[in-house]
């Protein structure tokens, strides 16, 4: 079994990249001036982003395999699994990386809300393509961390540092919203199957076996990071993933409850919940009356 290297520290990083460390909790590097990472899989203890300027070689990130392009930012978050395979011919890399501890952050706004920055646990495939524009914003934040990495290290230091780490990932949303809308077509189709994984489920026996469907398995049904398919149901139909899932099983309930054969206990049974007065509590928070007073209409 292959060994993983666990990087807990920004020092050890800079070591195997042959840079010096400026401050123990954070580096911006020019990769043009680093060592490669040697071909090996690592744990990140570490938030890191990379943005690369060249097609560089293949990168094993979590299970996928994936070929750099220009202009990507690619994010990884602490716990993270990412390798470096061998014997992949490689170009001289052009582009910059920014890796930061979560001690950094702890005390500071970033810190309280690094959570919402869904895009660090996308799968890789669903990295951040960068318009040159785009790409020059990203580097100029870059270029003002480093600014500060290299002043004395003072009680400004970590309010600095931490803003402008906001600051470019602030910017990193607004480009993930572009890359959303100028996707738009592909995301249709993503919603189209979304919508047709829905009717199959509750139209299957896995309403029983299984029970409700989850985001989560609608995301991996279509081959899709849980929050990279969470924010684009959302971008497309102003709902959450889980909302269309609750409002399908309305539809759905909407329909079985006129069957007179059956208890408003049985109907939720089928529907996958494990207590009715789950289903009669979702029911009533969206239509506004309960599955009883609904049949009494018929």
């Amino acid at each position: 079994m292959e060994d993983i290297v666990r990087i807990d520290s920004v020092a050890q990083y800079n070591k195997m990249r042959g840079v010096e460390t400026l401050h123990p909790l954070i580096t911006v590097l020019d990769l043009s001036k680093s060592k490669p990472m040697p071909a090996q899989t690592f744990n990140f203890g570490l938030y890191a982003v990379y943005l690369k300027e060249l097609n560089c070689g293949e990168l094993k990130y979590g299970r996928n395999l994936y070929d750099y392009q220009d202009g990507t930012l690619v994010f990884v978050a602490p716990g993270q699994i990412m390798g470096v395979l061998p014997n992949v011919k490689t170009f001289e890399p052009k582009g910059w990386a920014i890796l930061f501890h979560p001690e950094l952050i702890k005390g500071t706004p970033l810190g309280k809300h690094i959570q919402d920055y869904s895009f660090f646990s996308y799968d890789v495939n669903e990295a951040l393509h960068l318009s040159d524009k785009e790409q020059q914003i990203v580097l100029d934040c870059f270029a003002k961390i480093q600014y500060e990495l290299q002043q004395s290290i003072d009680k400004h230091s970590k309010t600095l540092i931490a803003s402008n780490i906001e600051l470019f990932l602030n910017y990193c949303i607004r480009f993930y919203d572009r890359q959303f809308i100028t996707r738009d077509n592909s995301n249709k189709g993503i919603l189209e199957k979304f919508e047709q994984l829905l009717h199959d489920y509750f139209a299957s026996d896995k309403l029983q076996s299984i029970g409700l469907p989850s985001v989560a398995y609608c995301a991996d049904e279509l081959h899709l990071s849980p929050n990279y398919f969470g924010d684009l149901i959302k971008k497309e139909t102003g709902k959450s993933a889980q909302e269309c899932i609750q409002s399908k099983v309305i539809d759905v309930a909407k329909e079985r409850i006129f069957d007179a054969d059956k208890s408003i206990s049985q109907v939720a049974y089928d529907l996958g919940f494990k207590y009715p007065q789950h289903f009669t509590r979702l029911f009533k928070l969206k239509v506004g009356m309960s599955p009883n007073e609904y049949r009494s209409l018929n």
